[in-house]
């Protein structure tokens, strides 16, 4: 026993009748993939259900897994509070699963739910499969949710879901409720962004074609800006196939409404070691950490020392003998920034000097950044293994009239209003124009938009 099936599908309420009213014909492409997708998941004879949602309980470090015997849910939200569905829930399988996440030490549990009934990207799948299913009754449920953490994660918490299928002896079979990108249009709920239809092509080729391992090289920032939504449910589901080959098949995608819906099917094939997909990425993921320190400069070499040293003991790093002059005869602000898996993990600075040389600059401003960034928790020392540094040692700021004299790229920003001052750092992934590089500094400020403000901009020397 295990995993028997899968499929991806996405949640637009306006795909029933009773909310769409005619509308949901616009999608009618979608609507017969999804009675197909049901029909292959009711083929299967799933003892137990896994239902991955986006809009189930959510934490940035944690997998929440519904608790408790059973949920209900209905549409009133959406206009139809007839529409309801209520599923008992797999407790042993849960259960299981939790004990399997923390012998390993994986985050992923149950805990308190704010809202426990059924969110509408469990339900509108759900709604699909009870149609389909002998007597219209549904199996047993296991309603897990995403979280913040990297796609590496949410990968291997599919491993974990396939293991304790196995384990179990149960006949499991996943739904991965998403939908794609929301900016499609210009006059769609979201607006448009030239990467929400990349976005879509890119997904529905890598999902028709079961290329799993591919998940993993859509960025954070690309995926934020195409608005996508069921990326990490997918992700999820791919690992419980991790080590197998996989029949995809691609019924239908649509996007009408400025929203991307895909529908595929998934089902099981013979072990394949080349298809190990969390431990090729991880293994990339250390040889490429490799590299990066061997490059490593002596501006980020003391922000990992001052870093590992607070870290592990608690106590500030002692200042390095034979340090060059640039460290030590030169007063400058700098910033140290950490990140993980891509992702930031902490960055703290200081935009004049505060010490009597950079190198102890960057010694103070390493600690900080691991320890109070108040956008983080403290960094934890299983995290330094895999933590990537950088270091800017900024220039002096210049007073300047205009946004027309910044440049993205090239300088930093200093915004103020009275005492309230924010900084962005020049060159930032994601920040692609002075608009939204100011706007990001007012809004680290506290300056509303329309306040009156002064500009300042400055250099860095960036070290990775």
């Amino acid at each position: 026993m295990g995993i028997f099936s899968a499929i991806m599908v996405p949640h637009p309420p306006i795909i029933l009748p009773e909310i769409g009213r005619g509308e949901e014909e616009r999608i009618r492409a979608t609507i017969d993939a999804y009675e197909q997708a049901a029909r292959f998941i009711a083929d299967a004879a799933p003892e137990t259900l896994v239902v991955l949602s986006p809009h189930a309980e959510m934490y940035r470090d944690w997998f929440h897994i519904s608790a408790g015997e059973g949920a209900e849910g209905d549409l009133s939200r959406f206009g139809a509070p007839y529409v309801r569905l209520s599923v008992r829930y797999d407790a042993a399988l849960r259960d299981e699963l939790c004990a399997a996440a923390r012998r390993e030490g994986f985050p992923a549990g149950c805990g308190d739910e704010r809202e426990p009934g059924l969110d509408h990207a469990s339900l509108i799948p759900l709604y699909f499969l009870r149609g389909a299913m002998p007597g219209g009754r549904l199996p047993p449920v296991v309603r897990i949710g995403l979280s913040g953490l990297p796609l590496t994660e949410h990968y291997r918490l599919g491993m974990l879901i396939r293991e304790t299928a196995e384990r179990l002896g149960r006949r499991v079979c996943v739904v991965a409720s998403g939908d794609l990108s929301h900016r499609l249009r210009e006059d769609g709920p979201y607006g448009y962004q030239p990467e929400g239809p990349e976005y879509d092509r890119r997904i529905m080729d890598v999902m028709s074609r079961g290329a799993f391992g591919e998940l993993f090289d859509f960025g954070e920032d690309f995926c934020e800006k195409a608005g996508e939504c069921g990326h990490r449910s997918f992700s999820i589901m791919a690992g419980c196939f991790d080590g197998q080959e996989v029949e995809a098949r691609k019924l239908s995608y649509e996007g009408p409404f400025g929203v991307g819906y895909g529908v595929c099917l998934f089902a099981p094939g013979a072990p394949s070691e080349e298809r190990r997909f969390y431990r090729i990425r991880r293994d990339a993921e250390a040889q490429a950490l490799a590299r990066r320190r061997e490059r490593e400069d002596r501006f980020v070499r003391l922000a990992r020392l001052s870093v590992e040293t607070y870290v592990t003991s608690h106590r500030r790093a002692k200042l390095p003998q034979g340090l060059p002059e640039e460290l030590t005869a030169r007063r400058a602000g700098a910033f140290v920034s950490l990140h993980l898996h891509g992702r930031l993990r902490g960055c703290i600075g200081t935009i004049l000097p505060t010490a009597d040389s950079v190198a102890e600059e960057i010694l103070r401003n390493g600690v900080s950044a691991c320890s109070q960034d108040p956008r983080f928790l403290p960094v934890t020392p299983e995290e330094l293994p895999e933590l990537e540094y950088s270091v800017d040692v900024l220039g002096s700021p210049e007073d300047i009239s205009s946004p027309a004299e910044l440049d993205v790229k090239r300088y930093g920003v200093i915004v103020s209003c009275g005492d309230r001052r924010g900084l962005l750092l020049p060159d930032l992934e994601g920040v692609d124009t002075v608009e939204e590089q100011i706007a990001i500094a007012r809004q680290k400020a506290g300056i509303r938009f329309g306040e009156p403000i002064t500009l300042q901009r400055f250099e860095v020397v960036r070290h990775v």
